[in-house]
């Protein structure tokens, strides 16, 4: 399986018990450091189709930004959530393994078997 790819964040534990995960697999995704090289809206909304999810699931809710940015006021439309996704991508939950047509967020790293052969 070629066609993986792994949105992670190196200091976060999960997003590195991920990635050996696979690699303990035989598995070696593309890796995507999407704080270094975040997801435009297009891309952020056809991740979230793949997992299935809306914008409001993806928030990682204890971050700064989530407070300062008033994300937990349910007004806010899918649209204005995924733009303060693009824009702080800090705000993105991970890890997030992604394959040609599902992804799934790996917490715990197990959960990314589920969509692995």
């Amino acid at each position: 399986m070629t066609d993986l790819t792994l949105y992670h964040n190196p200091r976060c534990s999960k997003s590195r018990g991920a990635l050996e995960l696979l690699q303990a697999r035989g598995l070696n995704p593309s890796v995507v450091r999407y704080l270094e090289t975040p997801l435009d809206a297009t891309q952020l909304k056809a991740l979230l189709g793949k997992l299935g999810i809306g914008a409001r699931q993806l928030l990682r809710t204890g971050e700064d930004e989530y407070t300062t940015l008033n994300l937990a006021d349910a007004s806010l439309s899918e649209a204005q959530l995924i733009a303060a996704i693009a824009a702080h991508p800090k705000l993105m939950e991970r890890p997030i393994l992604e394959t040609a047509d599902k992804a799934v967020i790996g917490r715990p790293p197990e959960n990314l078997l589920e969509i692995l052969p």
